[in-house]
């Protein structure tokens, strides 16, 4: 088709193919973004692609996705995503006739990437991504109170002082380490303390007289 001899048409479809693609796997449009987003990057391999490597850039356009996704929801160390990212530009690249095509592809690919996180802010989330977050929130929550509940549970405990506190120091009580405050006051190393109050995982003492 005379259309795919304009260098610049590739920014447009391989802009929408992965706009659509990594919008369905943000989104829940059930399935319609997949299907534009397939549709899009097929007609993008079918026109530019060898038959003997179609499927070979398609599989690694998808895998390039795979691991975007993966990085993003899951691992947040941008390792997968810029492997992901160079594995779909590769694809487009490779498959484009003339560098000038290649580029534009390329652009199209970042861009659409880039483009499909603002369908968050318009579409429903999908659950997989809330329920990710919200268990990691929870867990998160979880470990916080019970650090907390430890520490209240100081609170009448008798310890020793293992420095110098002036007035911060570290503690011992049953066998743990603490670090730990007195109320302005300066008590030597070996001394026995009691804790008086606990503030979060704040712990006061006084020596014992």
């Amino acid at each position: 088709m005379a259309i795919f001899d304009l260098e610049w048409i590739g920014i447009i479809i391989t802009f929408f193919g992965t706009l659509f693609l990594i919008g369905e796997v943000l989104v829940n449009m059930r399935g319609l973004f997949a299907l534009l987003g397939i549709g899009f990057i097929s007609v993008y391999f079918g026109a530019y692609a060898e038959t003997g490597s179609l499927i070979l850039m398609i599989i690694i356009y998808i895998v390039g996705l795979v691991l975007i996704i993966i990085d993003g929801k899951l691992l947040n160390d941008g390792t997968l995503a810029t492997v992901g990212l160079a594995s779909m530009l590769t694809a487009v690249g490779v498959a484009a006739p003339t560098l000038t095509s290649a580029l534009f592809a390329i652009i199209g690919v970042i861009l659409g990437t880039g483009c499909s996180f603002f369908f968050l802010k318009v579409f429903k989330r999908r659950e997989m991504w809330t329920k990710i977050a919200l268990k990691d929130q929870l867990s998160k929550e979880a470990g916080y109170n019970s650090m907390n509940m430890e520490y209240k549970n100081l609170v009448g405990e008798n310890g020793v002082a293992l420095t110098d506190m002036r007035p911060v120091g570290t503690i011992k009580i049953n066998g743990k380490n603490y670090s730990a405050q007195s109320d302005g006051k300066w008590i030597e190393r070996g001394t026995k303390v009691h804790v008086v109050k606990v503030d979060g995982t704040k712990i006061e003492v006084d020596e014992i007289g």
